[in-house]
């Protein structure tokens, strides 16, 4: 089958139509992928910022129909149209049980590009060739447990439900699941890509009274206004911090969300966060970064630090929530595509990714 294969981190992918993908098993189904979104922690293991085994397909923002299943699977059917999830929720680990279905044991293979069995499905001439961040998409087939695929209904076109997979899931669960925002809270957003967009969609949703929102690229701070911010700033010529007092009484935000990546940012967001109040480190930067805290003053100040992963999300739950989210009208996805173009061009997507150029790009398997 095509793919596109990264062999090299930081040279350009490599297109090959020999890819080769197991046959599903118990439990498993198998998914004819027709949009993918490229998200920036491909971009991360594309650079080498995050080191990936290789080669390796990325992609992980997906959708697409089932084309076949394994024995045991009843939920499913072949031809029904399906979004993919990264975590696919165990329903029984020592995390599931607990309501943190986004660290079940199956997130291993966030850090493995493999299934938990330390087996990939993928193979190339005999070689083994990793599943990007527990997906893969960047291919026309991908193998899956049957607990990553959830039924989109028919009326929600599979472009616009493939950024639920990452983008959406990861934005809208860090608000609902992670931060738990309230009706009349107070907002910082730190960054406004299609995971930080989708945080400031989520805080509207959930009834914030103020939304500040930082990017310095101008387009998205307009976009950003569109989907619910009710403050803008542009870091380049104005101060986060000054802006949040500013529209806070001198308080600071209940919530700060940083969706960047970056040390310095996260400083930001914590000083943006008032006392008792909540930040969350939802971007994902480099493995040698790290930041200061003073522990006297983070204990008196009675802040609250909170990593995210995927949005704190159990998918099987949550991705039929968001999509009636989005079919009654209270959330838009298509405002978070800003770009489609063919697999072939995801060289072209990603030199727009670091130019800051549009949201999110959708690329046609």
């Amino acid at each position: 089958m095509r793919a596109a294969l990264l062999e090299t981190a930081g040279e350009p992918v490599t297109m090959t139509d020999d890819l080769e993908v197991a046959g599903p098993g118990p439990g498993q189904v198998t998914v004819d992928v027709e949009w993918c979104g490229l998200c920036h922690s491909d971009l991360s293991l594309l650079t080498g910022v995050h080191p990936a085994p290789l080669p390796i397909v990325l992609g992980h923002e997906a959708a697409g129909r089932v084309a076949e299943l394994g024995s045991g699977v009843t939920r499913l059917a072949v031809g029904d149209a399906v979004v993919l999830t990264p975590i696919p929720p165990c329903g029984t680990c020592y995390w599931c049980v607990r309501d943190q279905a986004s660290h079940c044991v199956n997130s291993i293979s966030l850090l493995t590009n493999a299934f938990p069995d330390g087996s990939t499905a993928l193979s190339l001439h005999g070689e083994v060739v990793y599943r990007g961040l527990g997906v893969g998409g960047f291919a026309q087939r991908v193998l899956a447990d049957q607990n990553a695929v959830i039924v989109v209904p028919d009326d929600v076109p599979l472009d616009v439900a493939a950024v639920i997979g990452c983008a959406v899931q990861t934005g809208l669960g860090a608000v609902f699941n992670t931060a738990r925002v309230r009706p009349g809270d107070t907002v910082a957003v730190l960054g406004l890509g299609g995971v930080g967009m989708s945080v400031v969609a989520g805080a509207r949703i959930a009834g914030a009274s103020r939304i500040v929102v930082s990017d310095p690229q101008p387009h998205r701070l307009d976009l950003a206004s569109d989907v619910g911010a009710t403050d803008l700033v542009d870091p380049r010529s104005a101060d986060v911090i000054s802006t949040v007092q500013r529209v806070t009484n001198n308080i600071g935000v209940d919530c700060a969300f940083e969706a960047v990546g970056s040390a310095a940012v996260v400083e930001t967001a914590l000083a943006a966060t008032r006392n008792g109040g909540t930040t969350v480190l939802v971007g994902a930067g480099p493995i040698d970064e790290s930041i200061q805290l003073s522990p006297t003053f983070f204990a008196v100040s009675g802040k609250r630090l909170m990593g995210c992963l995927l949005g704190g999300v159990n998918s099987l739950r949550d991705v039929p929530m968001i999509i009636e989210l989005h079919r009654s009208g209270r959330l838009d996805l298509e405002a978070l595509i800003t770009a489609r173009r063919p697999l072939q061009e995801l060289g072209e997507a990603v030199a727009d990714m670091e130019a800051g150029v549009g949201l999110r790009t959708l690329l046609a398997i």
